[in-house]
């Protein structure tokens, strides 16, 4: 049962946050900052400064999946390489290819050994990862290895991955993203949504109220978007036990009983309506929308149109910077969202929550 009350008041949030999660959460600008320090200190701009045959984004449990969907979505068809997403390094990569990999678990043996292989092929490898343990061993010589610097528990680490990929990305030209404009954002991020701003003024308690006691229909309206939506699908799950859908908004489209409910929900009909009185639940839809531009403004009016009450979670609205800065602040607001209501309906289970790849 949901809490409410919990959520403008610190001191009972204090009190019930034990492991310090919502604070491990808003440290994600520093995790960037303290990422993108050590990869200059490696030398990653040298190592990775020529343009690779392919791209292999390597997807370990955890956040690696959602970040690999987000560094895709931001590389876009135009990228002039080709981008492969797997769960392990394919047996074809060499010395012309670069492998980004991320891992929260010290002791993956599926990566250790694809790191040892990419690495004694020749591949130029970049790995977020523990600093000890049989993934931290594979990459002695033979990989760049940025173990974390701002210490937060595990599950916490997507700002981290997705740090490291960008400056890869960046020395490879392929992407251009201030990576310190991206931890300053975060940091007002977390600074908006900090415990003490009550919920009609904190975005982060505010999102997680709106998908209190519904389902969310976490529908992108371009593809960063969408990626993001995966991540806080993820943790909506992983911190508020809450199932969410997720898709791109034309894909929505052609789900039609959930979206004639969506419809439905959205038209105000049920604005006092409670979940107990509907068989099938109610649903929350969330349109999130990154990318700016006609095409983009296009497809929201389209969007709209059809969910006139669907909220939009647009975060351009409130930064400058680009798809990757509105990327990551919309992942760390859904990061604390899913705390505030894990915590406010006491299905908060600690850190981690987290199962070691086998």
């Amino acid at each position: 049962m949901l809490d409410d009350s919990l959520l403008d008041d610190q001191a009972r949030l204090a009190e019930v946050d034990t492991s310090g999660l919502l604070r491990a959460a808003a440290r994600a600008g520093a995790q960037v900052r303290a990422t993108a320090e050590a990869a200059e200190e490696l030398g990653v701009r040298r190592v990775f400064a020529e343009r690779p045959r392919a791209l292999v984004l390597v997807t370990r449990p955890g956040v690696a999946p959602a970040v690999a969907k987000l560094v895709t979505a931001l590389l876009g068809p135009a990228c002039p390489v080709p981008v492969v997403v797997a769960d392990d390094v394919p047996t074809w990569v060499g010395a012309l290819d670069v492998v980004l990999a991320h891992t929260e678990d010290p002791g993956d043996a599926v990566l250790a050994e694809a790191v040892d292989r990419a690495g004694r092929r020749g591949a130029r490898v970049l790995l977020t990862a523990e600093p000890d343990g049989p993934v931290a061993a594979s990459a002695a010589g033979h990989a760049l290895l940025i173990p974390p610097r701002v210490p937060v528990p595990q599950g916490f680490g997507f700002a981290r991955a997705f740090a490291a990929w960008v400056v890869a990305l960046n020395a490879l030209k392929l992407l251009d993203v201030d990576v310190n404009l991206v931890a300053d954002e975060l940091d007002r991020e977390a600074e908006r949504d900090h415990p003490m701003h009550e919920s009609f003024v904190n975005p982060a308690k505010t999102l997680a109220l709106r998908v209190a006691d519904r389902t969310p229909l976490l529908w992108g309206l371009d593809e960063p978007a969408t990626a993001v939506a995966a991540h806080g699908a993820g943790v909506l799950a992983c911190y508020a036990g809450l199932v969410s859908d997720v898709a791109g908004y034309p894909q929505a489209l052609t789900r039609s009983v959930l979206h004639r409910r969506a419809v439905h929900g959205t038209s105000g009909a049920d604005i006092f309506a409670d979940p107990d009185d509907e068989s099938d639940g109610l649903v929350r839809v969330l349109l999130l929308a990154v990318r700016q531009g006609r095409p983009a403004e296009i497809a929201r009016r389209a969007a709209q149109d059809t969910l006139p009450g669907a909220d939009v979670l647009e975060p351009a609205e409130e930064v400058t910077g680009g798809d990757a800065v509105c990327s990551a602040l919309l992942a760390l607001r859904f990061e604390l969202a899913a705390l505030y209501l894990g915590l406010a309906a006491g299905t908060l289970g600690g850190p981690g929550l987290y199962a070691p790849a086998v």
